[in-house]
């Protein structure tokens, strides 16, 4: 599967997470981002999406192993993953760009903007990418 993690570049970018080749995907408590990570399997594909002031699609990532449950989580209830760089983009995709094509419509990004972990289907996928190329 494909799925889109969103992260404010202040608290960790992609530039971090390409420096440290690798981290735990920790701390998402929304029930619905919840149940998308804990859907995450092993090798999956992940944008990896500037918030804040970007609000761009800036790298790839891939999952390094399937979502376990959060250690930092006293309730045993949140699930985290460990996550590895891919690739920066080419140019990043911003959310204006996203949101001006009619393809993207039915985009969790799109429709539910505030959630931090969401899928991404395969046409999507090819769209950002291509977008990213120029």
């Amino acid at each position: 599967m494909n799925f889109l993690f969103k992260e404010e570049p202040t608290h960790y970018s992609y530039d971090d997470l390409a420096r440290d080749g690798k981290t735990s995907w920790t701390g998402v408590k929304n029930p619905l981002a919840q149940k998308h990570l804990r859907s995450v399997k092993k090798g999956d594909r992940i944008f990896y999406y500037h918030t804040g002031g970007e609000k761009a699609v800036v790298g790839i990532a891939r999952a390094a192993g399937d979502a376990y449950p959060d250690p930092k989580d006293v309730s045993g209830k949140l699930h985290a993953v460990d996550v590895v760089p891919v690739q920066k983009l080419a140019r990043p995709v911003t959310l204006a760009e996203i949101k001006a094509s009619a393809a993207f419509r039915d985009f969790p990004l799109v429709r539910i903007s505030r959630l931090s972990v969401m899928p991404v289907s395969d046409r999507e996928w090819d769209g950002i990418e291509k977008m990213a190329k120029g």
